[in-house]
């Protein structure tokens, strides 16, 4: 048995399983009202499956959203599939609970950030530049705008 327990990891278990729980009613029942999704992943994790294409574009990290077009999103215990049209090319991607660094869903100001060692130093999670280039494609109608969210930090609520 360890010497201390991990809250940290603990925590960060439980949020990926809100993430995974999401996720599959969203798969059975589509989004409901506005609510929609930047998911920001980091493109290096072992277990990412993108087009080389997509890679070679972010190699380190890529924030996709579902919302207006998605297809195929499947859910399973350690991570989940989506097909997402960028400039009308349908890709599948796989993209595992682990590989996750930010879950936002503007519609409601509710994000979730995974934070490393390296993170610590940050205090918030961005969102993607109206003029930043990101594969949103047709997943967001061009007049769409994110709206500020809060993100929750475990680091909030430490001592």
């Amino acid at each position: 048995m360890s010497q201390s327990i991990d809250y940290g990891e603990l925590m960060h278990q439980a949020m990926r399983s809100l993430i995974q729980q999401v996720l599959r009613e969203v798969a059975e029942r589509g989004l409901p009202g506005q609510h929609h999704f930047f998911i920001t992943f980091d493109t290096t994790h072992p277990d990412v499956e993108i087009a080389d294409w997509l890679r070679q574009r972010y190699p380190k990290e890529m924030t996709v959203v579902l919302q207006h077009w998605f297809d195929h999103l499947e859910v399973s215990d350690d991570g989940f599939s989506v097909t997402l049209n960028f400039g009308d090319s349908p890709e599948p991607l796989y993209i595992p609970y682990d590989a996750i660094e930010t879950f936002v869903d503007p519609s409601v100001e509710f994000g979730l950030r995974f934070e490393t060692a390296s993170d610590e130093d940050d205090d918030e999670t961005q969102l993607p530049d109206d003029d930043e280039e990101a594969p949103l494609a047709e997943n967001v109608e061009p007049d769409d705008t994110p709206h500020d969210a809060e993100v929750v930090s475990l680091d909030k609520f430490r001592k």
